[in-house]
């Protein structure tokens, strides 16, 4: 088969189109054959050198993909040779084919197109796990996504809209606000022009956002917290805005607030089960309803990893950007 290759960090020429050997799907593992993958940020940190495989995984990038069961790992039951499926992953999305643990499998959902699906398993669990499992987003509170226009941030205005929350986002266009406000988002800031903990604290009387969905780590710290409401929750999921900050606990505590952070490629194999059960319970039915969909930007071959990225990288785009198989 074919996967795209690093053969040294570096910048977007250091993806390479190359003849891999076939993977082998081991004990509890499926086969599948990739119709489609999506770009993450993860990926481009991969390509860097800053964000290795976990152990044991794929040494190729793709967090998710989409495509066809093509063949059964032992101990393997309720899936088939044939299905079409998508699947969130620790590594190897980029390529035809995949192992993936039967456990982060997914039936494409009702009314989702097989390649569009490739867009889905990332981001949603992401978004559910974070946002639901971990800061329990309620009917009637406010959520603050920095990042609305992207992959993550198009997913949780869609989300929180669909339990009854109230939505802001942060995003640096009018171009990128309008999408976010035709997905439903109430309160638009645009980042470069406005302070969002003044715009957030206007709209909501003074309160502040319940939830925060955080992809900027410590460049956002201490205005993310200012910006909590009483009893407001912190997920904080990237980095973008570098690693170390300040937290001032004074304000914490006033707040009554909690403070988390999580990763999803390195958890153990039953942990990623679980949310990847609780997505299919939870929000597959919501797809099937019309009620979320995937926002997929443009799809380009998976040969063009390197012009995917630059694309990414550029932050022009809006949702997913996926590579395509054929």
């Amino acid at each position: 088969m074919h996967a795209i290759t690093i053969s040294e960090p570096g910048g977007p020429e250091a993806l390479a189109w190359a003849e891999v050997p076939d993977p082998v799907p081991g004990e509890g593992e499926v086969l599948v054959e990739v119709t489609a993958s999506a770009v993450n940020r993860a990926d481009i940190m991969q390509r860097q050198g800053f964000y290795d495989p976990p152990p044991g995984a794929s040494p190729y990038p793709g967090l998710e993909c989409s495509g066809r069961v093509a063949a059964l790992g032992p101990g393997v039951s309720g899936w088939s040779v044939g299905d079409e499926v998508c699947a969130l992953l620790a590594g190897g999305g980029y390529a035809e084919k995949v192992a993936v643990p039967a456990g982060q499998l997914l039936p494409v959902p009702e009314g989702v197109g097989l390649k569009e699906a490739a867009a889905l398993p990332e981001v949603v669990c992401t978004v559910w796990s974070n946002v639901f499992m971990v800061a329990h987003l309620r009917p009637g509170e406010t959520l603050l996504v920095h990042g609305g226009s992207s992959g993550i941030g198009t997913m949780a205005i869609q989300l929180a809209k669909a339990v009854g929350a109230k939505v802001a986002v942060t995003a640096g266009t009018a171009e990128k606000l309008e999408r976010c406000a035709e997905l439903g988002a109430d309160i638009l800031i645009n980042y470069r022009e406005q302070d969002f903990v003044a715009e957030v604290k206007d709209a909501t009387g003074g309160a502040g956002a319940d939830v925060i969905l955080d992809n900027m780590g410590a460049k956002y710290l201490d205005r993310n917290v200012q910006a909590l409401a009483v009893n407001g929750r912190l997920a904080i999921i990237g980095m973008q805005g570098g690693r170390k900050g300040e937290l001032n606990i004074g304000a914490l505590l006033a707040k009554r607030g909690a403070v988390s952070a999580t990763s999803l490629r390195a958890r153990p194999l039953e942990e990623k089960a679980a949310i990847v059960a609780a997505v299919r319970e939870h929000v597959w039915p919501l797809l099937a309803g019309g009620h979320v969909r995937p926002i997929v930007d443009r799809e380009l071959p998976m040969s063009d990893a390197p012009e995917a990225h630059r694309v990414v990288e550029e932050s022009g785009h809006i949702g997913k950007v996926l590579l395509v198989t054929s």
